[in-house]
């Protein structure tokens, strides 16, 4: 049987989150880099993102792109995985229609 130890520290003046395994939501990523920026001081916070956090690559796009001071690397921006919010059906218009406007 395995155990799941949760460790909390709080340490004053955080400056760098690194982040080796992406949080499984927006809020719980959000909160865990929380930790900097606290009291008005700034703070920087890395996350590796692999192939299996691609369920997450959509609102993370969101989130950096709302942020005043983040930034999104290009590399997810320009994911696929990160054009549309899972489970999000886009249907595709046939070639043979014909598209009329007003």
């Amino acid at each position: 049987m395995s155990r799941v130890v949760v460790l909390i520290l709080k340490v004053r003046d955080v400056s760098l989150v690194l982040n080796y395994d992406m949080a499984k939501s927006i809020e719980d990523y959000t909160h865990r880099i929380g930790r900097t920026g606290r009291a008005g001081k700034s703070g920087k916070a890395i996350t590796f993102l692999t192939p299996e956090d691609k369920e997450v690559f959509y609102d993370l796009r969101q989130v950096l792109h709302e942020s005043p001071i983040s930034t999104c690397p290009p590399e997810l921006d320009k994911h696929p995985d990160a054009q549309q919010k899972p489970g999000t059906v886009v249907q595709k218009r046939r070639q043979d229609e014909t598209l009329y406007l007003n």
